[in-house]
């Protein structure tokens, strides 16, 4: 198995420049009524990145990511994308300049095929209206084939073209995931969220899900923000890590950093716990053990 033979139309050379997505969260706080869910967290992510946000369950990981996808508004603070300060925007909005994302929680429709699912998120690309569509005028059909083309070369990258007419709610877990990532990417994002991608997968599921977000970001500069439990994965695809706890930012560096670094060895992971990369893919980290 291998992934994409060419280069997807969506990373073509021409398109990098309009693919910049550089993002800036300064001092972002977050309450409940009387529970601080984020206390003054900052981090930056660079256009072509890899950054992975870790913490303990609780820690605000999923609600600063929801904070970044428009989910939640932040009680304070700034989020800015490419120099727009996108911290009000709703998450359609938000779609549209360019941030997608997966969840913790699959969010499929498991009644419609891969490949409906995959279409779905073609909709903020369409270029005609209700009347052509309608009548299926030339340029609504030529449109669709465009849109077609694009999911082609997603689904060949992804490997699920033995699946592309299959239900959604048939399909394993582990591929499930895999075609949540496929619909994420049909949204051509500049940034990707991607939150606890490898929950609930195997072994090899998650050998495969590594690969494609190394092709990803290695070959095809695109920019990722990963929420994971998975330590091994973390230490071995990140550029840099950033450690979250009850709510504030413990840390921030290079995988080898975080790894050693006493106060996320002592709050995170425990004294003895192994953060290094060569741990077995399949074994997880102490915090594997729920959800955010």
């Amino acid at each position: 198995m291998r992934a994409f033979r060419g280069q997807p139309s969506i990373f073509s050379a021409e398109n990098m420049k309009a693919r910049r997505a550089d993002l800036t969260v300064s001092r972002l706080s977050l309450s409940f009524g009387g529970i601080r869910a984020l206390s003054d967290v900052s981090l930056a992510v660079a256009a072509g990145e890899l950054v992975a946000v870790i913490g303990p369950n609780g820690a605000g990981k999923t609600s600063l990511m929801n904070c970044i996808t428009g989910f939640y508004r932040p009680t304070s603070g700034d989020i800015i994308f490419d120099g727009r300060n996108v911290t009000k925007l709703p998450p359609h909005e938000l779609t549209r300049i360019g941030i997608g994302r997966t969840f913790q929680n699959i969010e499929l429709f498991p009644g419609m095929s891969v490949l409906d699912n995959l279409l779905l998120a073609r909709h903020i690309h369409c270029r005609y209206g209700f009347g052509p569509a309608v009548l299926f005028a030339p340029a609504a059909r030529r449109e669709e084939i465009r849109h077609h083309r694009i999911l082609e070369e997603i689904i060949d990258f992804l490997e699920i073209q033995s699946i592309r007419r299959e239900l959604v709610g048939s399909l394993p877990y582990g591929m499930r995931k895999r075609v949540e990532l496929g619909r994420a990417l049909a949204l051509e994002p500049r940034l990707l969220v991607l939150d606890e991608p490898f929950a609930g997968m195997t072994l090899e599921e998650k050998e495969d899900m590594v690969r494609f977000l190394l092709e990803l970001n290695g070959a095809w500069g695109q920019t990722m923000i990963l929420v994971e439990h998975d330590m091994s994965i973390v230490m071995s695809i990140s550029k840099r890590v950033v450690v979250l706890n009850f709510g504030e930012k413990l840390a921030e560096g290079l995988p080898e950093e975080i790894q050693n670094h006493p106060d996320v060895i002592r709050a995170y992971l425990g004294e003895s716990m192994d953060l290094g990369p060569d741990r077995d893919c399949g074994r997880s980290g102490a915090a594997d053990a729920g959800n955010e």
